[in-house]
């Protein structure tokens, strides 16, 4: 009994031992093939796609030599469309704090302008330039370009003395002012000195046209033109308080038919008014 319980533990502890080589044996199978994966399997996050392979929804980005150049479908398409990338387009010149706050004078006083391109021909230009088509209610006919500081001091003498002139002698307010000249390049008649016409500082004054239909010419009036005379007196007098020069009609046969006025910057501060 004794001998068959023996060989009973015996035969036991071989199956034991069979079992625990078996699950050893399956244990090493598993770690190496957990360990034939590397890590950078485990966590890589690309998408799953073979080395080298392509697939429609992931196109090969297509490969640049350098920036392609840009060419009109119009053959016939001017250049100017298309800026060369080395020249680029300068930028506008800034305007000095001076102008603008000349503007905002324009404005106030109801001046209608549009600011326009610089000019410069010769010695003749103007930096800032301004094209005045109305004074409030009054027209410039045609539109005069000036320098602003001459347009803010034309538009206060229109304001402050000629359209009450015209109605304390006439009953009527001015329609528009006929001018003749404003910028324009060249020299003062007679002498090889630049005119302030080719700095946009002077306006010719050829006639005023009145609401109630009359136009006053500002030529020399006739003996018993007691009325237009003393318009034209107010209009010569009151502008030498807002202009430099003011010239006019028996001054000298080249001003025989208007008014010139401008705003020149003489050092001693004299004021030609004839």
């Amino acid at each position: 009994m004794a001998g068959k319980l023996g060989a009973m533990l015996a035969m036991a502890r071989q199956n034991n031992f069979a079992r625990s080589a078996t699950v050893r044996l399956a244990t090493g199978l598993a770690i190496a093939a957990v360990s034939a994966c590397t890590t950078g399997d485990v966590f890589s996050l690309q998408p799953a796609v073979d080395v080298g392979s392509q697939t429609a929804a992931v196109p090969e980005a297509p490969q640049y030599s350098g920036m392609q150049r840009l060419v009109p479908s119009d053959p016939y398409m001017i250049q100017a469309a298309y800026p060369r990338m080395d020249e680029p387009m300068s930028s506008p010149e800034q305007m000095p704090a001076s102008e603008i706050d000349c503007r905002n004078e324009l404005k106030r006083m109801g001046v209608v302008y549009t600011d326009v391109q610089p000019i410069h021909e010769g010695q003749c230009g103007i930096d800032f330039p301004v094209k005045v088509s109305a004074i409030g209610s009054v027209e410039m006919k045609p539109a005069a370009t000036l320098t602003c500081n001459m347009a803010a001091t034309f538009a206060a003498w229109t304001r402050n003395e000629l359209v009450p002139a015209a109605r304390w002698r006439y009953f009527s307010g001015v329609r528009a002012i006929h001018q003749g000249s404003s910028y324009s390049c060249r020299n003062i008649a007679g002498e090889g000195v630049l005119s302030e016409h080719g700095k946009g500082n002077a306006l010719d004054v050829m006639s005023i046209e009145l609401n109630n239909g009359d136009d006053i010419d500002v030529r020399k009036p006739g003996l018993f033109a007691f009325r237009t005379r003393g318009f034209l007196n107010n209009v010569r007098a009151d502008g030498c308080q807002y202009f430099n020069t003011v010239l006019g009609p028996g001054y000298n046969y080249d001003h025989r038919n208007h008014f010139h006025f401008d705003v020149k910057n003489r050092r001693s501060g004299y004021r030609a008014c004839r």
